[in-house]
C-alpha cells in the first residue's frame, strides 16, 4: 500500500497521543521482558547533545537506565550530539569543555567504554552523509508537522527557521539507524522523532531493495519508554540551566547544599506526597526517595511534620551520599584529561567502521558502487 505524506504526517502527529502511547508502552514492556532472556537480540542508540553539564535530571531519567541496559549485555552507542547544538543556536558556545564533561559524567556513572561506544557527531562523516538519502524519503509537509519542528517554528517568531532545524528529525534518523540500533530510550514527548525514523527506514527499504540476505538495510527501530517520572528543577518547573534550578552532576556537597535551602515548597508543615496538588514538595520528596531507593510515600512519612526544613534536610543528605561517590570519580577523570581523549578517539573510530559498513550497504542498494 502507497503511503501518502498526509498519512505519514497524521501518523507522526498520532504517535504521541494517549493511545499509540499506550500500545507504545505495551510493547515497551514486551521488550524489557525480552531483554532480559535475549539482550544481545538488541542495539540502543542513545545520547545527549553538549548544550550544558547534565543534572541529577539527566542521571534518573536516562543515565542510570543506560548503566542498566549495558550491565544486562544489550550492545550500545552513546552520541554526544555536538552538530545538533547549531539547531536552534547561533554558536557552539564553550562545546569543547561540555563535550568532556558529558563523557566525564559517563564514565562516573559507570557506562564502558569497552562495552559502550561513545562517539561525537562531527567525527563520523559516514553517518552525515547518510542525511542526503534520507532527505529524498521525506517532504517538506512531513517535516514541518513534527510536533518538535512546529513548536520551533512557533517559538522563531519572525526569526526564519535554519533549514538545519527543519530536517532535525531526519539527522535523528541518521544517528538511529547509521548503527542499525533496533532500540531507542526515549519519553512519550519523543515518540514521533522515533516514527519518523521508523518511516525513513522503510522507505529506504521500499525504494531501494534489499542487499544482504533479503532483509532490509535497516530494522525497524522500536522504542523503550522510560519509567522514571519528570524531575522538576528546584523552582518546580522543568530542570534548566538558563533558569539556574538544576543540581549538576559535578557540583560540590556545599553548593548542593545551597541551592536546595532555596529550593520551593509550600507553607504546610505536613509532608506528604501529592504530585497533582504539591508539585514542588513531592518533587523533592521524590528527589530523596530516587536518591535512596525508597518509595515516594514511605519518604513523606518519615519527615512527617518536619516541615520544609525538615525536607530539605533530607534531601540534601540523600543526593550528597548518593552522589559522593560519582563527584569523586568525576574529579579524577577531569584532573586526567588524556584518558578522556583516549575514550572519546577510540569511539569515534568504532562508530567510523560501523558507519562506513552501513554507508557501503546503503551504496549498494542505491547502485552507487563503481570500483567494480
Amino acid at each position: 500500500m502507497t503511503t501518502t505524506s498526509t498519512d505519514v504526517g497524521d501518523a507522526l502527529e498520532q504517535s504521541g497521543s494517549d493511545s499509540s502511547y499506550n500500545r507504545s508502552l505495551a510493547r515497551s514492556n514486551e521488550i524489557q521482558t525480552r531483554i532480559a532472556q535475549e539482550p544481545d537480540a538488541f542495539r540502543m542508540l542513545t545520547g545527549d547533545r553538549p548544550t550544558g553539564n547534565l543534572h541529577i535530571g539527566h542521571y534518573f531519567g536516562s543515565l542510570a537506565n543506560r548503566v542498566r541496559l549495558q550491565e544486562a549485555g544489550v550492545e550500545t552507542f552513546l552520541v554526544i550530539a555536538d552538530y545538533q547544538v547549531i539547531t536552534d543556536r547561533d554558536g557552539v558556545g564553550p562545546i569543547r569543555e561540555r563535550v568532556f564533561s558529558l563523557l566525564a559524567d559517563y564514565l562516573a556513572a559507570g557506562i564502558d567504554p569497552e562495552r559502550t561506544t561513545i562517539f561525537t557527531h562531527s567525527a563520523i562523516p559516514a553517518l552525515n552523509q547518510l542525511m542526503l538519502p534520507f532527505l529524498s524519503l521525506v517532504t517538506d509537509a512531513e517535516l514541518r508537522r513534527n510536533p518538535t519542528v512546529k513548536s520551533e517554528m512557533d517559538l522563531t517568531g519572525d526569526r526564519p527557521m535554519s533549514a538545519l532545524m527543519l530536517t532535525y528529525p531526519v539527522h535523528q534518523a541518521a544517528d538511529i539507524l547509521f548503527c542499525k540500533a533496533n532500540l531507542v530510550p526515549v519519553g512519550k514527548d519523543q515518540l514521533p522523532h522515533l516514527e519518523q525514523s521508523r518511516v525513513i527506514a522503510r522507505r529506504f527499504d521500499e525504494r531501494y531493495g534489499r542487499v544482504i540476505d533479503d532483509q532490509p538495510v535497516f530494522p525497524a527501530p522500536e522504542a523503550l519508554l522510560s519509567s522514571s517520572g519528570t524531575i522538576l528543577g528546584l523552582d518546580g518547573f522543568k530542570m534548566s540551566k538558563s533558569r539556574g534550578n538544576v543540581i549538576e552532576l559535578g557540583m560540590t556537597a556545599a553548593q548542593t547544599a545551597k541551592l536546595l535551602k532555596r529550593a520551593v515548597t509550600d507553607s504546610d508543615r505536613f509532608i506528604t506526597y501529592d504530585p497533582a496538588n504539591r508539585p514542588e514538595v513531592s518533587n523533592l520528596v521524590n528527589m530523596a526517595a530516587l536518591s535512596t531507593d525508597q518509595d515516594p510515600g514511605a519518604v513523606a512519612e518519615q519527615i512527617g511534620d518536619g516541615g520544609g526544613g525538615g525536607l530539605k534536610k533530607l534531601v540534601t543528605e540523600a543526593v550528597n551520599e548518593k552522589f559522593s561517590e560519582h563527584r569523586a570519580l568525576r574529579n579524577e577523570l577531569v584532573a586526567d584529561h588524556d584518558h578522556l581523549v583516549d575514550v572519546l578517539r577510540r569511539g569515534n573510530q568504532r562508530a567510523n567502521e560501523v558507519a562506513d559498513d552501513t554507508l557501503g550497504d546503503v551504496r549498494r542498494a542505491m547502485q552507487m558502487t563503481y570500483s567494480d
